[in-house]
């Protein structure tokens, strides 16, 4: 009778966290591209603003617009530069997760192949039985 894979239960569980590191991983990305969508669009918004009137409290309200701008881009690029930052650890958590989920992997394939060939041994040995006693009991 064939034995199960010893370590099957810790496989699981490894591909498990490899799946959650790639869940972690898509989710990281999307809000990667998310922050940096964010900050080209108030980039855009920042240089789209032109003062086309001279009157002064025109171009107060102008220059007002644009620090406010240029804030929102401080705080837009420091959380960009987090989300980028979350990304890669994301990637490395993946990539780590991966390694140690390929590793029993290929321990799992080695058992089953050992598994196949001691299955083959035996059928073999069974049949060279039979024709044993075949030959035995032929006159």
């Amino acid at each position: 009778m064939a034995r199960g894979f010893p370590l099957a239960g810790l496989l699981r569980l490894r591909q498990i966290q490899q799946e959650h590191a790639a869940s972690d991983l898509a989710a990281a990305n999307a809000a990667a591209r998310s922050s940096a969508a964010r900050r080209s669009a108030a980039r855009a918004q920042l240089a789209g603003v032109a003062a086309t009137s001279s009157a002064a409290a025109d171009l107060l309200a102008v220059a007002a617009a644009r620090a406010s701008t240029r804030s929102m881009l401080i705080e837009l690029d420091a959380a960009d530069d987090d989300a980028q930052r979350a990304a890669a650890e994301a990637a490395e958590e993946y990539t780590s997760a991966k390694t140690r989920a390929s590793g029993l992997e290929k321990l799992e394939q080695r058992h089953l192949q050992a598994q196949a060939a001691e299955q083959l041994r035996q059928e073999q040995k069974t049949l060279d039985e039979f024709a044993a006693r075949a030959k035995r009991s032929a006159p």
